[in-house]
């Protein structure tokens, strides 16, 4: 063994156990490893978890909260038309520099999968060009896909599909699309059966921003499933946001989520972006806007969680945690009921893995030994307090560590310490 981390809980399971890793790999996990290893952490009853996964994220914007200017009515479409503003002034060092700032500070949150969108209505394809050198340079510590994202529309750009085809030639992952930004239901239509095509003659997955919009007449994801079920697509297609679902009537929601389950459509929710931007023109009451998460996952479609949005002309807030998204999904979403909090987790770490479609993935001996180690004994505990993640663990290597904050009280005249988490006892070591 290179690395034992003992006595951590374990998500599902009673009790303690060690995590024993060699090379790369999970090689043992048991209630005690005998053998000594090169370096051990002492987890301390602390909650280990497979690393954390980004599905959705837009690194290409990321840091550019004010550039040109900021965003006053905080709508989706005043976004939009700053990031179009910003995109002229784009350099390659500029995005490099950029995204790789917002990937450290992921990587000390644990996560070692990340999904990016990347605006691809660029003639010069700069900030994707960017991106895949910055893939290459994270490739032993973080696995990067990047989706090639028509920002402004594959038909309400010029030559938008051109671009698309280009950044899927030069090395993009994923094929994205935008339908309900386009100028008209039919070109929406059309970026739907487009992005799909090209997914299955390129054989890569597909992951649209679909009907991020308070209209509940926007109903590209009806396009999105068929077209994945014609194809042969399923499990390969990801449809992001999905925010118009909010305000569909539940007549038409439930028929909808029939085909979405024969689909085989996964889902990704952005509560962070979404809480902020949704129902901006509402009068009171102001609707919430965001996807039928709970009724999706109730019918055993797949949902994972994105942070979206860091510092950006949509989102001026966020620090690359997908705790924090978490966080706000169990208020906004109302899912503070214990099933649901002690499951809450699954959706930045395996649920977010299958959507990515990431292999190799989890506590499982034989398993890459991508692994975090919260400042937490539980998932809700975690998510409760934002905790910090002690070690993170990738490819079998500690390439972060926080040292959790030191608090002291003084109370009736001495001085306490303060955890703000509730911890069971733990027994000391025992160890031959």
């Amino acid at each position: 063994m290179d690395l034992i981390l003992r006595r951590a809980r374990l998500p599902g399971r009673e009790g303690y156990y060690d995590l024993g890793i060699a090379g790369e790999r999970i090689a043992a996990i048991a209630p005690r490893i005998a053998e000594r290893a090169a370096q051990e952490i002492d987890a301390a009853g602390d909650l280990v978890t497979p690393a954390l996964v980004e599905p959705h994220i837009h690194l290409d914007a990321v840091l550019t909260a004010g550039q040109p200017r900021y965003n006053r009515s905080g709508s989706l479409f005043e976004g939009i038309e700053i990031w179009g503003e910003r995109v002229r002034s784009l350099t390659h060092e500029d995005v490099r520099a950029r995204a790789s700032t917002a990937l450290k500070w992921m990587l000390a949150h644990g996560v070692t999968v990340v999904r990016t969108h990347v605006d691809i209505c660029d003639p010069a394809l700069t900030a994707l060009q960017a991106l895949l050198q910055v893939r290459e340079e994270v490739a032993g510590l973080i696995d990067l896909q990047i989706v090639a994202f028509p920002q402004q529309g594959i038909y309400s750009f010029p030559d938008g599909e051109r671009l698309l085809v280009r950044a899927l030639e030069l090395g993009a992952d994923v094929v994205g699309g935008i339908p309900h930004y386009e100028w008209t239901r039919e070109y929406g239509e059309r970026d739907v059966k487009t992005a799909l095509r090209l997914a299955k003659e390129y054989q890569r997955q597909a992951d649209l921003h679909c009907d991020e919009t308070d209209d509940e007449q926007s109903r590209f994801l009806e396009v999105l499933c068929a077209e994945t079920i014609r194809l042969g697509l399923q499990g390969r297609v990801t449809a992001s946001h999905t925010t118009a679902m909010h305000s569909y009537n539940n007549a038409y929601a439930h028929r909808l989520i029939r085909w979405i389950r024969h689909a085989g459509v996964h889902f990704v929710t952005n509560p962070l972006d979404n809480a902020v931007l949704q129902g901006r023109f509402d009068s009171y009451p102001i609707r919430r806007g965001y996807t039928r998460v709970k009724e999706l996952l109730a019918n055993g479609i797949n949902v994972a969680i994105g942070h979206d949005s860091i510092m950006d002309p949509w989102y001026p807030l966020g620090v690359g945690d997908p705790l924090q998204a978490c966080f706000v999904m169990v208020h906004y979403g109302q899912m503070s009921g214990r099933e649901e909090l002690e499951m809450m987790l699954d959706l930045v770490t395996t649920r977010a893995a299958s959507c990515c479609g990431v292999e190799d993935y989890g506590l499982e001996v034989g398993r890459r030994a991508d692994l975090v180690l919260f400042d937490a004994p539980t998932g809700p505990e975690a998510i409760r307090t934002l905790a910090v993640r002690r070690v993170v663990i990738s490819r079998g290597r500690v390439v972060a560590e926080t040292r959790p904050a030191q608090t002291t009280v003084r109370w009736e005249g001495r001085e306490e310490e303060i955890r703000f988490a509730l911890r069971p006892d733990m027994p000391p070591a025992a160890r031959a």
